[in-house]
């Protein structure tokens, strides 16, 4: 099946067939990001992001690269046009014109659907608001394929911010494609998962809610922690009231399954305790480096270079 042209905006507007022809053509890349490769020569992506990002914009930048490509754009809209008050539609109209593919972070939910929606290029969603973050979710169920041989059966717990996470709610879709996977939520009642995403995840896969994560420790495969986000939320008051609301140590780690693992889309802040780093379940390290396959992955797929 081909996925030239196509943009990634959201999980679900993807089959579990063409999810599995992302994660294979990752499988592809790992050769071609040890030595390099040029079957992205002459190509341009251009990574708009109008958030704060380490990961995400490094790791498509440094996808390309090693493809063979090049990279334009910027990391905050800061002396860009936006702040004498360009809007969206005219940024990527007028980009589309320096660029083969677009990557756009945006701090609003919907901003990279519309960005789709006026591109007559391939564009990638590197964040949209609290809403979906889909090329972490694909580098997230690759790492757990590349750990566990296969996702099917599998018990994952999300612990932490699942109501403005965009990163969960993606994984929660990606995950709600396989068989027989349980999807556990551990959260504080004021961050639990959005009710919309719930309900459609729960069609497919058994899905249940807590609070207490030392609870399902032994019966897990995957613990998926992530951060409180503070910039997410509107009182103050209100991210007080749940910040450190959960911290996994070395200690907790020993009522864990012998072949769980950690992972974490990162930035952490104290919810996972550097003690875990040297543990035998650590991966949210690992995690990075397969997320450069998958984004050298995608940006060949989309290219039509695979």
């Amino acid at each position: 099946m081909s996925l030239e042209g196509r943009d990634i905006i959201s999980i679900r507007d993807f089959t579990k067939a063409e999810l599995e022809r992302m994660l294979s053509a990752a499988d592809l890349m790992e050769p071609l990001a040890k030595r390099g490769s040029e079957i992205l020569k002459g190509k341009i992506m251009a990574t708009l992001f109008f958030e704060p990002s380490t990961r995400t914009r490094l790791s498509f930048e440094s996808a390309m690269n090693r493809l063979g490509g090049s990279s334009i754009g910027f990391a905050e809209p800061g002396g860009t046009s936006v702040q004498k008050g360009e809007n969206l539609t005219d940024t990527i109209k007028v980009v589309e014109n320096y660029a083969d593919v677009l990557v756009v972070r945006h701090p609003l939910e919907g901003a990279s659907r519309l960005a789709g929606e006026v591109a007559n290029v391939p564009v990638i969603n590197a964040g949209s608001g609290s809403e979906e973050h889909p090329t972490q979710a694909i580098l997230d169920i690759y790492t757990m394929k590349r750990e566990f041989g296969s996702i099917d059966g599998l018990k994952v717990a999300m612990v932490g911010d699942l109501r403005y996470g965009r990163t969960v709610h993606s994984l929660a879709y990606a995950l709600s494609l396989y068989k027989n996977t349980k999807l556990f939520l551990i959260s504080p009642e004021l961050l639990r998962m959005r009710r919309e995403v719930l309900e459609d995840i729960g069609k497919n896969i058994e899905v249940e809610e807590g609070r207490d994560l030392k609870k399902i420790l032994p019966e897990v495969d995957v613990i998926y922690m992530t951060r409180i986000q503070k910039e997410r939320f509107a009182d103050p008051a209100e991210y007080e009231s749940v910040k450190g609301s959960y911290r996994l140590t070395r200690a907790d780690l020993k009522e864990a399954k012998e072949g769980a693992i950690v992972m974490h889309p990162l930035p952490r802040v104290d919810e996972v305790d550097y003690d875990v780093d040297s543990t035998v379940h650590a991966r949210y390290f690992k995690q990075v480096w397969y997320g450069l396959l998958v984004r050298m992955g995608l940006l060949a797929l989309v290219l039509g270079a695979v």
